[in-house]
């Protein structure tokens, strides 16, 4: 898989990235087969988070300590990835972006995983008390020291973005935002268009609208509408619903950075087909009318 670099960033990586989210258990052994599943698939951009655990009825912190613990049994695989990780959201509070929390967070972050360096440190969502010139000077401090390589902003508006980079005497890496074939509201909020002007890179997570566009029963109109319409794409390149999915982000010129959130080695594997995939202008016009519900004007 043909790496490419991740906005204006010093970042090599996979167009395609493998998500930790759902990353959880207590079996190292299996937990290294679904990494290394992920790496024999081209997925060597992987990106997890601090927060990632309570969700699965884990603690906090629990998916990057597994991961972690995946490194101890086979440190070689730290070379051939590079790890994106998350902070800045705290249970009960919610968001926290304040110079001594980042600091901690990512000090207990590195701790967990084993590792001297985050790759891509993103912060997870807007803390609207904190000033962005506070945040771009911790950051910052921390790229200096090592302890993170670059900067990335996880579901922050273009405005967020700008607000930041305006106090960043180096660029942001990349935002990560939610985008599928069925929520296109970054084709439409400024996210999008922001990375065209500026470079910088975007990571999709959610791909498939949270399960949403997978098999399963629903009465909801727009997405049968958007199953309906990426079905006829993959009967027209011979590839599942779920690789047509994932070739619709792709074919943006932002080059959004499908997140693969499957835990199942068969469907990480399959997900790679997607970069094989070259939809047509009525192919993808098509689905963005149904996710509309609409026509387009």
């Amino acid at each position: 898989m043909t790496k490419l670099s991740l906005g204006k960033s010093s970042l090599a990586v996979s167009p395609m990235a493998w998500g930790m989210w759902r990353f959880k258990g207590s079996d190292v052994k299996a937990a290294r087969a679904r990494v290394e599943a992920a790496l024999a698939a081209g997925l060597t951009f992987l990106d997890t988070a601090d927060i990632y655990g309570p969700d699965n009825d884990e603690p906090f912190g629990a998916a990057e300590a597994l991961f972690g613990q995946v490194l101890k049994d086979a440190p070689q695989i730290r070379d051939q990835v590079v790890l994106a990780s998350k902070g800045g959201i705290v249970m009960g509070t919610p968001y926290d972006s304040s110079a001594a929390y980042l600091e901690s967070a990512v000090e207990a972050s590195l701790s967990r995983m084993g590792i001297d360096k985050i790759d891509l440190y993103q912060i997870h969502r807007p803390d609207h008390l904190a000033h962005p010139a506070q945040v771009a000077q911790v950051l910052t401090r921390l790229r200096s020291a090592g302890k993170i390589g670059e900067v990335g902003l996880s579901n922050h508006t273009a405005a967020q973005v700008s607000a930041l980079q305006a106090h960043l005497a180096f660029p942001i890496a990349c935002v990560q935002i939610e985008f599928s074939p069925l929520l296109v509201g970054p084709l439409y909020d400024g996210t999008l268009d922001q990375a065209l002007e500026t470079g910088m890179g975007v990571m999709a997570w959610s791909p498939l609208a949270q399960g949403r566009l997978a098999d399963g029963p629903s009465t909801d109109e727009r997405v049968l509408a958007v199953r309906a319409e990426l079905d006829r794409l993959a009967a027209a390149h011979g590839v599942s619903r779920t690789v047509a999915a994932y070739a619709w982000l792709l074919a943006h010129p932002a080059g959004p950075i499908p997140i693969i959130g499957s835990q199942q080695p068969e469907r990480i594997a399959e997900a790679a087909k997607a970069l094989a995939v070259q939809l047509t202008r009525p192919e993808w016009y098509a689905v963005l009318t149904a996710a509309r519900g609409a026509p387009l004007p």
